[in-house]
Order: structure tokens, then sequence, then C-alpha cells
């Protein structure tokens, strides 16, 4: 293979240049890639033991590394079949799914949500194949307000995590709120005031920071670490695979609407890195490739991925694109997966610390929304839109026993997490309520230039 520049997609660049860059992407996502699997832990019914843990920790890498490898090295050619969209982006495990997974894990167990997932990929392949037709459902409005509600619904658990963990000896102590505090202080001091690498390490640096301080409150217990082995691969089938309805829907719902997502993380990085938008294989093979390998990692244990925002911006700011240096970011990251004894270091930092430090990234979470929001005039219908799917969806998950008379099918979908609930009020309101005459020529008016865009580039791939 020759030699290429890190500013191209092709051609293999220096080692030297390429490590550097590839660990500033497993740095930044490499918290947001576990957090996930730590919480859903958390949630199952008595809590995992700690080897389950690092189990779940494990795949969660693992998968995270092979399905940002098949985005990066496509199976198939141009122009025919081609599975990947072969452009630089890093998948990982998605926060989008942690309110539904929570409730998932507490009232069916884990394996609902690894058959929640298969069903969830299928979906995702369906929304790859007919993104032109369906991508017209979810506009920045509705997208944004998805994004809003799922930041929204995480504030508890970060709060929950700050006190100490619900359940523990200690939940609220002022130890566990001091070393919280600090921990978030860190990371703000950080994303505010640091440079290059300390702000683009800002959550990792916090949690080591307030790691540290909890060890003399006597918060950590490292018995787990000597326990673990030193390399393993995670295993087909380990937690089972269950198919439960209202857990396959509400999770089902939630794929389509990453699927969507996606879109936008893809053009951001075309745009922003490569001066062109995604062409239609590009999406619809990356949303298809998105859909295959969590049906494949939700076998071995992966909880559900999706493309990490915060790459896309590493990718946008340095313009470099080379799929070498972003490869090799993946087989960093699946290293990590294989050592039992890195994902047990992980199942030993208190909650304290992980609240502290997420509590910021779910406030982040929540004003990326706003902003997509906000790109659409905020006049009293979108107001309505924004507004009641909010309320409703938050509403309704807040009053826990609002539901209780409807069968148990009806609470795990719309009860339980307000995402869910406030996607389909979103869409509902957006494709009932009458839109304005400005309005209405503004979309005729995109629809003519998306068209447009869209033939040029289908020539341009063409030829």
């Amino acid at each position: 293979m020759k030699r290429g520049s890190i500013f191209e997609m092709d051609g293999i660049p220096k080692f030297g240049e390429a490590l550097p860059l590839a660990m500033q992407h497993v740095v930044a996502m490499i918290v947001g890639c576990v957090t996930p699997a730590i919480i859903v832990a958390g949630a199952v019914p008595g809590g995992m033991d700690s080897k389950e843990q690092v189990i779940l920790i494990q795949s969660a890498l693992v998968i995270a590394a092979l399905s940002t490898l098949l985005q990066l090295f496509p199976i198939g050619k141009k122009g025919g079949f081609m599975l990947g969209s072969g452009l630089p982006v890093i998948m990982g495990v998605s926060f989008a799914y942690v309110p539904s997974m929570q409730a998932i894990a507490a009232e069916y167990g884990i394996a609902a949500i690894f058959g929640a997932e298969i069903v969830g990929g299928i979906v995702a392949v369906i929304m790859g194949i007919l993104v032109k037709q369906i991508r017209v459902f979810f506009p920045p409005l509705i997208t944004g307000t998805v994004v809003f509600t799922i930041g929204l619904s995480l504030y508890p658990t970060a709060i929950n995590y700050m006190a100490g963990g619900v359940g523990s000896p200690d939940y609220g102590s002022w130890q566990n709120w001091l070393v919280a505090f600090f921990t978030l202080a860190v990371v703000t001091a950080l994303n505010h005031f640091g440079k290059g690498i300390w702000k683009l390490a800002s959550i990792l640096i916090g949690i080591m920071a307030g790691y540290l301080v909890s060890i003399p409150f006597g918060m950590v217990e490292l018995s787990s670490v000597g326990e673990a082995g030193i390399v393993q691969i995670p295993s087909l089938m380990h937690f089972g695979v269950k198919f439960e309805a209202s857990s396959c829907v509400a999770i089902g719902i939630l794929f389509a609407i990453n699927s969507i997502q996606a879109i936008g993380d893809y053009s951001a990085t075309t745009i922003g890195a490569m001066d062109r938008t995604p062409k239609d294989q590009e999406l619809q093979s990356g949303i298809a490739a998105y859909g295959l390998s969590n049906i494949v990692g939700a076998l071995f244990g992966g909880l559900p991925t999706a493309t990490f925002s915060q790459n896309v911006g590493i990718v946008t700011t340095t313009k470099v694109i080379n799929r070498w240096v972003l490869g090799l970011a993946a087989l960093l990251l699946g290293t990590a997966g294989i050592v039992p004894k890195f994902s047990a270091i992980l199942t030993t930092i208190p909650q304290c610390v992980l609240g502290g430090a997420t509590v910021s990234v779910f406030a982040s979470i929540a004003m990326t929304g706003m902003k997509l929001v906000s790109s659409a005039e905020m006049d009293y219908r979108n107001s309505s839109i924004v507004g009641l799917a909010a309320a409703l969806g938050m509403g309704v998950s807040q009053a826990t026993a609002a539901l209780a008379t409807f069968p148990a099918w009806v609470t795990t979908i719309f009860g339980k997490s307000p995402v869910v609930l406030a996607t389909i009020i979103a869409v509902l309101l957006n494709i009932i309520l009458p839109k304005s005459r400005d309005e209405k020529r503004e979309e005729a008016k995109k629809k003519k230039q998306i068209k447009k865009k869209l033939e040029e580039d289908h020539k341009e791939f063409g030829n």
C-alpha cells in the first residue's frame, strides 16, 4: 500500500504521525463508550457481579472497534454492493439507548436488551435501504427534540451517581458529593480553559483526578482487578438473548431515530472535513452496516453502538480524514477490550466520580438537541411540537403510576423512558399541524436544492 497524507482518505501515513492522532480519538471517546455499560450493569436487579461487568465492558469496546473498522473499510465496492460508509467516523456505545436499556434491564434482565438490539439492528438495515424516503419525517426540529429529551432523561441518572448510586449504603453522603463536585470542577475547568489534548481529554482527566481523590475516602476496591485475566475474547451468547415485545418496540424506535441522526454525523464529517455532502450510497451503506454490526454485536454482548459526535468534531476540526489513522484508533480500542484487567479497572471507578464526569456530557447532549431545534424558526407551531413532545415524554415517565392501569407492555414502551413517547408525539404533530406559507415555501425550496444536489452527486458518482 502506498504512503499517504493524514489529510487524505487513502494511503498509509507515517506511524509517528498516526499514533498521537489515533490516541486523541481514543481518549475523546473511551469513557463515553464504556460508561453506558457500567450504568446498565447497575440497573440489573441485585446488580451484576464484577466479572460480568468486566465482560460487558470488554464487549462494548471490542464491538465498537469492529463496527468502526466496518465503516472505515467497507465490504464490497463503490457502484455495487457495499456494506459500510467508507467515511472517517468512529462508532461507540450510545447514551441515546441508556434510559430505555435501564428500564429493560430492571424489568426483564440484560438478555432482553440484546434481543431488542437484534430487532433494532434489522430496523436500521431497513432504514438504510429506505433512507431517502424516510428522512423527510425527521427534520432537525424532530431530531433536536429527541436529542434534547434524551439529555433531560439522563439527568436523574447523573445526580443519583453523584450521590453515590441508588442502593449504596452511603448514598447522599457529603463524601460522595465532595468527590463528585471536585470531578465536575476539573472537567469544567479543562473544557473552558484547557487547550489541545487537555480539552479533548477533559472527561478522562477529570475521572482520573476524581479517582485519586476518592481513594483516601475508601471508595476504591481493587480486588476485581487482581482476579481478572490477562487476555479474553468476548464469547458468543454469554448473556443470552431474549425477545420481549415491548422492549423490541422501544429499542426499535430508538434505532430508527439514531439511523437518521447518523445522517447528521456523516454530513457533518463530509461537509466539515471533505467539502462535500455524503453520497446516497455512503448513507445507505453506512446505516445498513450500523444495523448489521449491532445485530452481530448483540450476539457477543455488545450494547447498541452509534456514530460518536465528539469524534466527528475532532475530524472536522483537524481535517485528518485518513482511514488508517482512525483504523489505528479502532485497533487500540479493540486491544483495550480484550484485556480484562483494563476493563476491571474501569469497574472500580466510584459512582460519584462517574456522576461528576458525566453530568456535563448529559448537559451537552441536551444542548446539542436545543441547537438542532433552534435551527428551525421557533414559531407557535414548532414551539408546540417541541414543548408538548418533551412535556408528555418527560411527564409520563416521571409520574411512575400514571400508566398503572394499562398492560405492562404499554408501561415498558411509553412509561419507562421519555424518549419513545416524545419521538412519536413530535413526529405525529409535525405531520398533523398546519405549516405556515413561509415554511411551506422554504420547505419546497430546500427539497429542490436537495434534489438538485443529489442529481449532481449521482452524476459525479456514476462517472
